[in-house]
Formats: structure tokens, sequence, C-alpha cells
């Protein structure tokens, strides 16, 4: 994969402090990083980081993967020919086996007997608070997408090293205001979801675009709320209530057209979980909500919308988390439609969509091989000019708005002219004028890019597409053809 390297023009301004950041804000708080941090610890902040370091070390298995990574050789930087961000900038800095290295070398010095020893010995302090600051800026640089792990020959996952600095920061105060002020209303706010949405918005918005369908496509299509025991209780990323409407409406269409028992809670339906970015507590907290409102309607399965992180989280985490033998079946929304499509259950127009297609894996879904070849069954069905982006799948190239840095909006610059350097390379050399990206973070951070990096093309979700051509069943005698709806 070859990207061009940043010129210096472009990495003063993908470097650079936000102006909300004042230099007496600096001063205060002893940090210099360029995303906003609201309250700090300032004293004692390599005591504080070994004491938190020390704690999750006790209560976690994390000691074991440590154990084994300092061990093995993490600095043969075979890595780098794989992280997009080191390719933009070509900075040393960046490579992910020297950033893994930085909490590595805390671990090793600190919580090691030969360590211990070697540092008497050698009269060596140990971590500082300039290593403590080059950590809290260099972890955020990472878009913990995890190409790095594909390349590593002793496989390293250098994501959850970087997830592991994250969260020993953010027990320090040190983490981006914007994922902690919306954790904090998710749990604790009188919404309890991430945008702050109340449930008279939710509904009225629900109504809209219940009625925008029936407009549309001649059908009327109702969100059903607090419908108990049905087969899959629905979770979306909130934002998409208010941002995503075209997505919404081809997952409810899916859902009508199939016959589907689903519901959306009103106690909470919001599907995102930043704790996969930076804190293990409170990635449980959420599932654990997530878990309650399922038990309250008796949910039989848990079905997540277009969302990467979530649809990771619930797959991956809930059954360890939540504590079942036999937890609830996870599916995400795509494989919802491709099983539908198999079956003979969703029909699709093969005549609307003629422009050129191409689609986005991402991270989340792709990078484990979970979700790859479905959603191009999908879109092959009904679309007949598809495009493949080179490389793809478990391969795919990051978003660059990865690992939650994309609700950073005040690191924009970097994503759009670091982070996301090679995938805007890759998407102007397929020459789609759409590219499908099932996944809200992935959503917003190609249409940043797309503005800032100046590509001709179209950001939509999977089911965005599929409202277009959805064939609804003859029972519904005043439906739309999608070409009628064109």
């Amino acid at each position: 994969m070859k990207v061009t390297i940043i010129t210096p023009e472009e990495r003063t301004r993908a470097f650079a402090l936000p102006k909300v950041k004042k230099p007496e804000t600096i001063g205060a708080q002893k940090l210099s990083v360029r995303y906003v941090v609201e309250k700090p610890e300032t004293e004692g902040r390599p005591r504080r980081f070994l004491e938190i370091f020390a704690a999750i070390l006790k209560h976690t298995n994390y000691r074991f993967v440590l154990d084994h990574y300092i061990r093995v050789s993490a600095k043969c930087s075979r890595c780098a020919t794989a992280c997009q961000v080191y390719l933009a900038t070509g900075d040393d800095r960046d490579i992910p086996c020297h950033r893994s290295e930085l909490l590595l070398s805390v671990y090793r010095r600190h919580f090691t007997m030969s360590g211990i020893l070697r540092g008497r010995l050698t009269s060596d302090p140990g971590l500082t608070d300039e290593k403590i600051q080059e950590m809290a800026e260099s972890f955020y640089n990472c878009t913990a997408c995890r190409r790095c792990s594909l390349e590593c020959p002793v496989g390293i996952d250098h994501g959850l090293v970087t997830h592991l600095g994250r969260y020993i920061l953010s027990e320090m105060g040190i983490v981006p205001r914007a994922l902690a002020v919306s954790v904090h209303e998710q749990l604790e706010g009188a919404s309890g979801n991430t945008s702050g949405i109340t449930l008279p918005a939710l509904k009225d918005s629900l109504e809209f675009l219940t009625d925008d369908m029936e407009e549309a496509r001649g059908v009327r299509i109702e969100f059903p709320l607090d419908v108990e025991n049905a087969d899959y209780i629905f979770y979306a990323p909130v934002s998409d209530y208010m941002m995503e409407a075209d997505t919404l409406m081809g997952i409810a269409a899916v859902m009508h057209a199939t016959g589907g028992s689903w519901t959306i809670g009103t106690k909470n339906f919001d599907g995102i979980n930043y704790g996969l970015f930076y804190n293990d507590q409170i990635l449980e907290n959420v599932l654990l909500r997530l878990e309650q409102e399922a038990n309250r309607l008796q949910a039989k399965g848990i079905l997540i919308g277009e969302c990467g992180h979530a649809s990771r989280v619930a797959k991956f985490f809930y059954p360890t988390f939540c504590g079942a033998r036999s937890p609830r079946p996870v599916v995400n929304i795509m494989e919802y439609t491709w099983q539908a499509l198999k079956d003979g259950r969703l029909k699709l127009d093969p005549n609307v969509i003629s422009e050129t297609v191409t689609y986005h894996d991402p991270c989340n879904y792709a990078r484990s091989g979970w979700i790859i070849d479905k959603p191009r069954e999908i879109v092959k069905a009904f679309c007949k000019n598809y495009v493949e982006m080179t490389p793809s799948g478990k391969d795919n190239i990051c978003c660059g708005g990865g690992g939650g840095t994309v609700s950073i909006d005040e690191v924009r610059a970097y994503r759009t002219t670091v982070g996301g350097r090679a995938k805007a390379e890759q998407i102007r050399a397929t020459g789609a004028k759409y590219v499908i990206a099932p996944c809200a973070n992935c959503k917003k951070q190609l249409r940043e890019l797309v503005e800032d990096q100046k590509l001709d093309c179209e950001i939509v979700g999977l089911h965005d597409l599929i409202w277009k051509a959805i064939v609804f069943p003859e029972t519904d005698t005043t439906a739309k053809t999608g070409t009628d709806a064109e």
C-alpha cells in the first residue's frame, strides 16, 4: 500500500493545537495534547499511573497478555508497512510497535522482577511525567484499526495495547472530553444515551420517518416500541435517529418486507458503547444496560444496526460481561438482510441503482474476518456496477476515524489529513459514485474526508441503497416500486 507522505504545511495543520485549548489551560492541566480534556489529574502522575496499572493487572487478565508480549520482539517494525498513520507521516513515533513499547516498557520496568532489580542497580527512575504525556498524545494518534496485527510475526495486538494505555489514562482523567461527556450522559444523564435524545424526540423522529416512508413508497411501516417477546430487540447508534434517516428507513423496510419480529426499547435505545475505545468498566456498564432492557422486554435476540463498534462489542463482549451460559444471539442487520435475501424473503430491484458502487469494510466487522462477503453479495444482487477497493476485506484500510477518534471534532484536521489519507486515495482510485459504509462512525469520518479531500462521491449506508431498491410484497397493494420511487 503506497501513501503520499504529508507536506510540511499539512503536518502543521494536522498537528496544530485547537483554538479551544488556551495556553493558560494547557499550563494549568500540564497536558499539551490536541484533544480537549476536562479535569485531568496534575500532581503525582507517575505514581498514580502505576497505582492504576497495578489495580488493573490485579483484577483483569491483562498481565497474561503483557507477560507474553514483553518476551517476544516488539521492535521489528514490520507493522509499519500496514499502518496508514505511519505511511502518511513517515514519523518513527507512529510505528505501531514503537507506540506499544511506550506501555510495554513501563510494565517491564515496574511490574517484572528483572525490571525492578535492573532499575535499582542502574538507578533508573522509571516512569516520568514526560513519558505519560507522550502516551497521552500517541495513543490517540492511533485509530485502533488493528491492521498492524496482521503483519506482526509474533502476534502482538497493538490495538489492544493502545486500548489498555487509554484505559489507564482515563482513570487519571486523561480522556477526550467528547468521549467522557457522552458516556456520562449515557450512564448518568436524564436521557440515558450519548446524544442526549429524549424519548419524545425519538418518538417524533420515528413518526416522521413512518410518514415519510408512506409518502415515498406507499407503504405504512411502523417502528415497534416496547413489544414484549419479540425475536429481536433493536439497538442502533442513537445518532442515527436524527442523522441517518435513509439507513433507518431501509432497515425498517427490510423488517417489514420479511415479517421480522422486532422492537425498540424506550428505556434504552442507544447501541453506542464508547467503552471499547478507552475504558473496560464503561464497556461493561453499557453492556449491562443493554442486557437490562433486553430482559425487561424478554427479547429472544439482539439485533444491531449499521454500527461497527456496537456490533463488535455486542457480538464478542456481551456473552462475557453479561455472564450468561447461553447468552442471547447477537445478529448484525447485514447478516439478517443477507439471510432474508438468500431465503427468498427479500427482493431488490436491479434497475434502480445504475451508478458505480464500492464497499468500505469497517474495521470492527472485517478485521476479525466476521462480516466480509455477505454485504458484498447483497450489493451485487441489485447494483449493476460494483467495483472493489484494493486492499479490502480483512486487510481493509481504516476510514481514519477509528478507535473513537471520529467523535473528537478538534482533531478533524488530523483525521482527514493523516488518519484518512490512505482511505481518500483508495476511494478516489475506484471512481465510485456511491461509497457504502455500513458503520455510523465510518459514515461521519468518510463524509468529512470527502469534504476535506475534495472527493467526488456520496457516502451511504448499505440500507440506504436497499431502501431505494426494495420490492415490497404484493400484499402491500399501494406500494410503489423502487423505480417509481426514484
